[in-house]
């Protein structure tokens, strides 16, 4: 059976959900929302909605209602939602990368149980509907945080739509999910932002840039072009578990910063074959 969406945010993620559910068949009517007119004219040309409306009359049409703009946003829109979903079938999902901001102000509203958290682990430094790809979803994993919170047809409904992606699911409580992302994904964003900006202080000439960065540079620097707008609210938003890892982070780099300066080569070798074993998990 298929259901009418509102994707509010179509951007990168709004747009590739938009696009998967469009050739999948999940979705009867894509109904797309979002406040940058600029943004609403690519979506519209791209073939990413069926109709674009107000948040409300959107929320008034779907069944489904998916956010997908910044978490702060996010945070500031599902109050509104849950008061016009309340009583009836509807649901309400996000796929924000921080889940206990976005899952505190939930718990205060007595229809609580109409909202999803959840989280597809996917994405690219890209940003904007222009960015939207048909398969960014495709066999990716996905995390709904406090399942016991939703209301049992408002998780099935959920569980559907990502396993229309073939996604495989998994389940977190809100706060853990938080402290796991800092780690694996929160951490490389800032870490590839802080080299973009140690390279671009102490390299002032762009030719030599462009002439000397070979593939180990452009992957680590890669997800430094990621979104400032979608990025700065999930920094602060998760600054407790994030601080931790930055701190973690600069303890290890003392460490490379001190065997390097005393010429200490097997110290190296010990810290970077204890780095390898990583290996042995991303496999």
């Amino acid at each position: 059976m298929t259901s009418n969406i509102c994707i509010a945010g179509l951007g990168l993620i709004g747009g590739s959900l938009a696009r998967g559910l469009r050739f999948n068949g999940f979705a009867g009517k894509i109904i797309g929302v979002d406040a940058n007119p600029h943004h609403c004219t690519i979506a519209m040309y791209r073939g990413l909605a069926d109709e674009f409306l107000p948040l409300d009359e959107a929320v008034e049409k779907s069944d489904i209602i998916i956010l997908c703009a910044p978490v702060d946003a996010n945070c500031r829109l599902l109050p509104g939602i849950l008061d016009m979903i309340a009583g009836t079938g509807k649901v309400v999902t996000d796929m924000g990368s921080t889940k206990a901001d976005i899952s505190a102000v939930a718990e205060r509203h007595p229809a609580r149980g109409r909202y999803v958290a959840a989280h597809p682990m996917a994405g690219t430094e890209h940003s904007g509907p222009a960015a939207a790809l048909d398969t960014l979803f495709a066999d990716r994993i996905a995390i709904i945080c406090d399942p016991e919170k939703s209301d049992e047809d408002a998780l099935e409904k959920v569980t559907a739509l990502l396993q229309s992606f073939n996604m495989k699911i998994q389940y977190m409580d809100s706060r853990e999910h938080d402290v796991h992302v800092a780690y694996v994904s929160h951490i490389s964003h800032i870490t590839s932002f802080a080299l973009a900006l140690c390279v671009l202080d102490k390299e002032k000439d762009a030719r030599n840039i462009m002439s000397l960065a070979a593939g180990g540079f452009e992957s680590t620097v890669r997800l430094s072009k990621s979104n400032a707008e979608t990025w700065a609210p999930i920094f602060t938003g998760n600054s407790g578990p994030i601080l931790e890892v930055i701190d973690t982070y600069i303890e290890k780099m003392r460490l490379f910063r001190q065997h390097i300066q005393n010429g200490d080569g097997e110290e190296l070798r010990k810290l970077m074959r204890s780095a390898n074993q990583i290996g042995n998990i991303l496999k």
